[in-house]
């Protein structure tokens, strides 16, 4: 994905802090950008539907293709789509390295795995969409681990930024996490009404 558009920005137009530091700017302004920005608010179902899917692609820094395969199989899974969803997209390998403490953002753990600084049991895995399954140890690599992130990771600069979910077992002083088991929809720390992006893409 790797988008341009400036992350403080972007998090006041969906509505969202997308990263710490939007934190700060988003509680100061919160209100989309523009000289518009707290002006007119008509809005219609079809718009919040839209909103809704665009901040949950935002959050796992996800393209409108990737999301749409994810939805595809959360149609075939059981039990709610809505919250298949947010489980399937839980399970990507860039989103767990945020989790887990290894990475500050999303857009840091991703382009930690685009960089190939990241191993699941053993292997080199450079798709930050890889579906990690339950059972699965993630590590970063031997000849990674002295890099400046990754020091930061070890004593825990960025465990700080949120509470390690429950469905993950993390070394931090190793660099390592497992998946347990798949994640509950309540337990994923992620902003989303989930029934409107299934009726988004129900329509």
């Amino acid at each position: 994905m790797n988008q341009s558009r400036p992350k403080v920005r972007k998090s006041r137009a969906l509505g969202i802090p997308l990263t710490p530091k939007a934190v700060k700017y988003f509680e100061a302004r919160p209100y989309p950008p523009g000289m518009h920005g707290r002006g007119r608010k008509s809005t219609s179902d079809y718009k919040v539907r839209l909103l809704e899917k665009q901040r949950l692609r935002a959050q796992y820094d996800i393209s409108e293709r990737q999301l749409v395969r994810a939805y595809e199989r959360a149609t075939k899974a059981q039990g709610k789509t809505g919250e298949a969803l947010i489980v399937e997209l839980e399970r990507r390998l860039d989103a767990l390295v945020l989790r887990s403490g290894v990475a500050r953002t999303v857009y840091q753990a991703r382009q930690m795995v685009v960089h190939g600084h990241i191993e699941v049991n053993g292997r080199k895995v450079d798709k930050p969409s890889y579906r990690v399954r339950p059972g699965d140890v993630v590590t970063v690599r031997e000849r990674s681990r002295e890099k400046h992130p990754f020091q930061v990771a070890r004593e825990g600069g960025y465990a700080g930024e949120g509470e390690t979910p429950k469905y993950l077992e993390v070394n931090l002083p190793a660099l390592a996490f497992r998946l347990d088991r798949d994640p509950n929809r309540k337990e994923i720390p992620v902003i989303c009404d989930e029934q409107l992006v299934v009726e988004y893409y129900a329509r």
